[in-house]
């Protein structure tokens, strides 16, 4: 039931961060749900250089999932 919950939470973040990022993605379903748990990752790890609680919530990983959507879209654009 674990990797369900992620898979689903994944997904709703990356929609999220798609969505505040303007502009065209390709990637489906898939994509969009590992840009959801790396969003999360990524978010906690931010959060624990700044010297919060790594346990960031939903907000944190959907600036996690910006934040990885942005340095794609550079390194794609360069």
């Amino acid at each position: 039931m674990g990797l369900l919950w992620t898979i689903l939470i994944g997904f709703l973040v990356g929609t999220i961060a798609k969505v505040l990022v303007p502009g065209k993605d390709s990637g489906g379903f898939i994509v969009t749900t590992l840009l959801g748990v790396g969003g999360s990752w990524v978010g906690g790890w931010l959060a624990g250089l700044i010297g919060m609680s790594p346990r960031v919530g939903f907000i944190g990983s959907v600036i996690g999932a910006v934040v990885i959507l942005l340095i794609y879209r550079w390194l794609k654009n360069k």
